[in-house]
This record gives C-alpha cells, structure tokens and sequence, in this order.
C-alpha cells in the first residue's frame, strides 16, 4: 500500500462499494452514507478535507431526485460542493461522476442534471466520467441486469461500474495535480431546506 489516499464520496451506491477490496494499493476511504443527498454531503465536508485525499471521486445526486427536488437544485449542490473542495484541497484530483439512471421516469431529470455536470467539472479543474451508457438501456431506464430495485447496483452493477471507474481513475491520475486553488464562478447564494 502507498500513502496515496482516495475518499469515494457519495450515498448508499458509492457505500455499498468494497473500495478497499477494489483498490488495495491505496488508502481506500468510503465517505458514501445512506440516503445522504447533496444538501446532505455539502454539510459533511469537512470529514473529506480531514482524510486530505489524492483524489475524491464524487457520485451524488439521485436522492435529491427521489425527494423531489428541482435539477437546478442539485445541480447548484454539486457545484458548490466541487467549488469548496478544489478550495480546502487545491492539489487534490477530482473524479465527477455522471448521476446513473434508475427507473425510466427520472431519466430526462438526470440527463438534464448530467449535461449541467459535465459543463461544470472543467471550471473546477476536475474530470468528468460519463457512466450513462454503461448503465442505461434505451429508453433510459437503469439495466436491470446491474440492479435488483431500479436503483441500487447488484454485484454485475459494481463490476461495470470498476470497468469504467479502473480507467477513468487512471486519466485521472495522468493530470497534474493542482497547486493552489483557482478563481472559481462564483455559485449564486440560495435557500438550503434544513433538516427536519
């Protein structure tokens, strides 16, 4: 094992992962927790700048779909979760992940969400991994082959997941890491519902 330290950060699909199986040659840290949304993790971020990681790949997003709020919503969540970090952690390399599909009718609330995503990730010096095609049948419902519920990933759907997650890690780690941090946009202040 090296020092390298990786966090993977996100809700139940990223804890679900056995990353420190996945990975035995680094320092494998699952910050994914149950039911969290983006409001739920943007409270959380000091626990990944204390791991002070090489990388943080980022899968988040589906549970604010679930409790129905807006795209634009957690769109600005991701943004300004990405934004905080590349300030707290300027030489660390980000991974940010597509929102994978689950049942067909939140696929065009996802995509919105993914395009918003991809557009992003550059702004902040971090990569984008698209595993839409991987998961998604035709019609945009989440391959029942990778899931038991329309939305968890079974142990096929961890598989494909590392078929795209093994290479993305690598381009990833082919980037220089940053040295201090940008002159990010500026994330337009708003409303965070608080917790019950």
């Amino acid at each position: 094992m090296t020092d390298e330290t990786i966090v993977f950060l996100g809700d139940s699909i990223t804890q679900g992962g056995d990353w420190a199986a996945c990975f035995p040659e680094v320092n494998a840290v699952n910050q994914g927790i149950g039911g969290d949304t983006t409001d739920d993790v943007l409270r959380r971020l000091d626990a990944v700048v204390a791991a002070a990681p090489d990388e943080i790949l980022l899968l988040i997003g589906t549970n604010d779909l679930g409790t129905r709020q807006s795209v634009e919503h957690l769109v600005r969540n991701i943004q300004s979760i990405l934004v905080e970090l590349r300030r707290d952690l300027p030489g660390a390399r980000m991974l940010v992940q597509s929102i994978l599909p689950r049942g067909r009718e939140f696929c065009d609330r996802i995509q919105e969400a993914n395009i918003h995503l991809r557009q992003f990730a550059a702004t902040v010096h971090a990569q984008y991994l698209d595993l839409w095609p991987t998961f998604a049948l035709e019609d945009g419902e989440l391959n029942p082959l990778y899931s038991d519920d329309r939305l968890h990933l079974n142990a096929a759907g961890y598989e494909a997941w590392l078929s795209e997650l093994r290479p993305g890690l690598a381009r990833l780690r082919d980037m220089p890491p940053m040295t201090s941090p940008i002159q990010a946009i500026r994330i337009d202040d708003y409303a965070r519902p608080e917790l019950a």
